[in-house]
């Protein structure tokens, strides 16, 4: 009976530090996960904020002025030549805005 005892308490002891060793390795593994699954939830949940964050909106080019009325050209081509008459501008600068003035 003796034997027999000493065998199960040796029994137990290997059945119980088989235990707590499994145990700890689990937890280890656990906590590994844990901290693996945290860091892969942490950066989709940033590239989801970056993804949904109000992107600043486009600056839009100013409109474009409205196409003058053919009394504004005619009028802006009668001030120029009174400039060109009255010897402030040259031939060559009237030629300039008297073209910007019928391009636009």
């Amino acid at each position: 009976m003796p034997g027999l005892l000493r065998g199960v308490a040796r029994t137990a002891a290997i059945a119980g530090t088989a235990t707590a060793v499994s145990g700890r390795v689990q937890r280890r593994q656990a906590e590994k996960f844990a901290d693996r699954d945290a860091n892969i939830y942490a950066q989709r949940e940033q590239a989801y904020q970056e993804q949904t964050a109000p992107q600043p909106a486009p600056v839009a080019a100013p409109a474009a002025a409205p196409a003058a009325t053919t009394d504004d050209t005619l009028a802006q081509l009668q001030k120029l030549g009174e400039l060109k008459s009255q010897g402030i501008l040259t031939d060559a600068e009237f030629e300039a805005q008297k073209a910007k003035i019928l391009a636009g």
